[in-house]
Parts: C-alpha cells; sequence; structure tokens
C-alpha cells in the first residue's frame, strides 16, 4: 500500500520546485504500459502545460493541496471553460473527456493533483498539441 500524506506531497513538491519543467510526478501505476495511470503531479507556478488532448482517453483531476486553474477549448483555441480547483474553496476536481482540448495552471506554490487516466503512455504528436498565436 502507498499512503498519499503530507511527507509524499511534500517531497514530490520539493523535486518539481527544482525541475525545470517546475513539475514532477509521482506515478503509482508500475508501467507506461498500464492500463491505467494514477499520479500526484506537483506543479509550480510557471510551469507550462500545453494546451493538449487525448483524442481516445477521458482524464481526470483532483486537488490534493494548492490551487490550480483547469480550462477547457474549442479548436480555435476560444476557451468553452475554466475553473479553480481548491479545496479551500469546495472546487475538487474535474473530469475531461477525451478529444477535449485542456491545459492546466497552477495559481499557488506546492499546489498538487491527483491525476488518473486510461494508459498506456502515448507521447503527444503535432495534433495533440493546440497552438495559439500570441498566446503564452
Amino acid at each position: 500500500m502507498k499512503v498519499i500524506d503530507k511527507n509524499l506531497l511534500d517531497k514530490v513538491s520539493t523535486q518539481a520546485k527544482s525541475s525545470p519543467r517546475l513539475r514532477m510526478n509521482f506515478n503509482f501505476h508500475q508501467s507506461l504500459d498500464d492500463k491505467c495511470h494514477r499520479m500526484l503531479n506537483a506543479v509550480e507556478p510557471g510551469t507550462d502545460i500545453p494546451i493538449h488532448r487525448h483524442p481516445d482517453k477521458d482524464e481526470s483531476f483532483v486537488i490534493l493541496r494548492g490551487k490550480v486553474r483547469s480550462t477547457t477549448y474549442n479548436d480555435d483555441g476560444s476557451v468553452i471553460d475554466s475553473v479553480v480547483l481548491s479545496q479551500e474553496d469546495g472546487t475538487y476536481g474535474v473530469d475531461i473527456p477525451k478529444g477535449v482540448w485542456h491545459n492546466l495552471e497552477s495559481l499557488e506554490p506546492a499546489s498538487v493533483i491527483f491525476e488518473c487516466k486510461e494508459g498506456p503512455y502515448v507521447p503527444h504528436e503535432t495534433e495533440g498539441v493546440l497552438e495559439i498565436p500570441n498566446k503564452k
């Protein structure tokens, strides 16, 4: 059994702060080929999580600590919906259907989400990332 506690969140957040990407995963699945991927994703303000989609996979995020904005987009890059995940505010998570453009933005240091999606891992190809001109 793996326990998700403050010590684990602190460890993964410390790794995220020192990572060039300003984020770090802690995987509970044993292999990138596993059918279900479960992980902690520690994200720091300034991390770049591009707008992307998974054509054949739903994806769920549940906030464990901090504040993270989850945004969904149309094909033209216009915003469909945006919500701040925060235990303090009572907005605990989102479920993103397959094929929907989305991204995450860390709004507080040491933010951590629990993420779950179908495996196996498939790297994003060009059509899996949405480029919006003049958008940071």
